[in-house]
C-alpha cells in the first residue's frame, strides 16, 4: 500500500465488478485505489459457472487471479479495509475508512454488492449458495433433473416455476405459509403438475450445505436435493445513499445505461445496481464504468 492520498478513481468493492473496472482504468493510465473489506456475498458458493473461460472454477480462485492481474498495472493500488463514510468536495469526493484513513478522488465507483437477509429457517443460511440457489443459469445445470424445490411465494414463485421447468420436471413450490399466488397462476402451475405446499417451514436439513430434507411445523418432512429461493436483500454499503444516490423500488442503486448513479461523478456496477446477479454481468458492468469514467475525466482535463 502506498502513502498516496489522492486518486483519479476510488473503487469501493474489490470483487469481480470492482476488479474489472480497475483493470480497464489501469490500462488507461489512471491512478486507482480499490478499497475492499474481503466479504464477498458468494463466499460460500463452491463453484462459479456460466462465465466463459472460468466455468467450474471457484469464486475465490477467479477473484485471486483477477486481483493479481489487475495489480500488475502500477497505477492501481489495493487497500484492505472497510470504507465507512464519504463526502462531496469541490474537487470530487473524500472517503474515510474504519481506521480513519482518508483518501480523495475525482470519481467514485461503488462495486459493493448486496447483503442477503436470511429467512429465520434453521439450515437456510448454511445452505445458501451451495444447494439453496438464486440463479438457474449459474447453477441449474449441476442439479438438472433432480428433485427440486422453490421456496418463494407470489410472483417470484410463479416466475421460478416457469423458468426452472427447463432444468427439471420434478418440482415443488413451498410458500412457507399461505399462498399469495393468484388463481390464474395456480391454474397454470397445476397444468404442469407442480405441487404447491403451504405449510410453514421450521428447518432445512443438510449435509455441509447440501440440502437433504425440508421439515415443516407439523413435523412432516419432504426429501429433495436443491432449492431455488430469492431472499430479501439490502445494500451492503450505505455510503452511496448518504451521498444522495437514489435507489430503485427494488432497493438497487439507480443507474443509467452507462452505470452512472443519480449523483454526478458516482458510478455503480455489479450486484448493487442490477437484479442480474452473475459474475459475467458484474465484469461487464465494471468495464462499462471504467470507460465512461475515464471518458468524463479526459473531457474535463482536455
Amino acid at each position: 500500500m502506498t502513502d498516496k492520498k489522492h486518486y483519479d478513481v476510488i473503487i469501493i468493492g474489490g470483487s469481480y465488478a470492482g476488479l474489472s473496472a480497475a483493470m480497464a482504468l489501469g490500462r488507461a493510465m489512471r491512478a486507482v485505489l480499490i478499497i475492499d473489506s474481503g466479504k464477498p456475498c458468494n463466499h460460500q458458493t463452491p463453484y462459479s459457472h456460466n462465465f466463459i473461460t472460468q466455468d467450474g472454477e471457484t469464486p475465490s480462485a477467479i477473484a485471486k487471479k483477477a486481483k493479481s492481474q489487475v495489480l500488475k498495472y502500477n497505477t492501481v493500488k489495493f487497500y484492505d479495509g472497510l470504507a465507512v463514510s464519504g463526502k462531496k468536495t469541490e474537487q470530487g469526493f473524500t472517503i474515510v475508512t474504519q481506521t480513519n484513513k482518508e483518501f480523495t478522488t475525482k470519481k467514485l465507483v461503488f462495486a459493493t454488492g448486496l447483503k442477503d437477509i436470511m429467512p429465520k429457517i434453521k439450515g437456510f443460511s448454511e445452505s445458501w449458495g451451495i444447494s439453496i440457489l438464486h440463479c438457474p443459469y449459474c447453477h441449474g445445470y449441476e442439479v438438472k433433473n433432480e428433485k427440486t424445490g422453490i421456496l418463494a411465494n407470489g410472483n417470484f414463485a410463479f416466475h421460478f416455476a416457469q423458468l426452472i421447468t427447463n432444468w427439471t420436471k420434478d418440482l415443488t413450490i413451498f410458500t412457507n405459509g399461505e399462498s399469495t399466488l393468484t388463481q390464474e397462476q395456480k391454474d397454470k402451475i397445476s397444468n404442469h403438475n407442480i405441487p404447491i405446499i403451504e405449510k410453514e417451514i421450521t428447518e432445512i436439513k443438510h449435509d455441509n450445505g447440501y440440502v437433504e430434507q425440508i421439515v415443516f411445523n407439523d413435523n412432516s418432512t419432504f426429501d429433495l436435493k436443491a432449492i431455488y429461493s430469492r431472499p430479501a436483500f439490502e445494500q451492503h454499503c450505505k455510503i452511496p445513499q448518504t451521498l444522495g444516490c437514489e435507489l430503485t423500488e427494488q432497493g438497487l442503486l439507480k443507474v443509467d445505461m452507462f452505470q452512472k448513479t443519480t449523483v454526478d461523478g458516482i458510478f455503480a456496477c455489479g450486484d448493487n445496481a442490477s437484479p442480474l446477479r452473475a459474475v459475467s454481468y458484474a465484469v461487464a458492468t465494471g468495464n462499462i464504468v471504467a470507460s465512461i469514467a475515464n471518458n468524463e475525466m479526459t473531457i474535463e482535463e482536455f
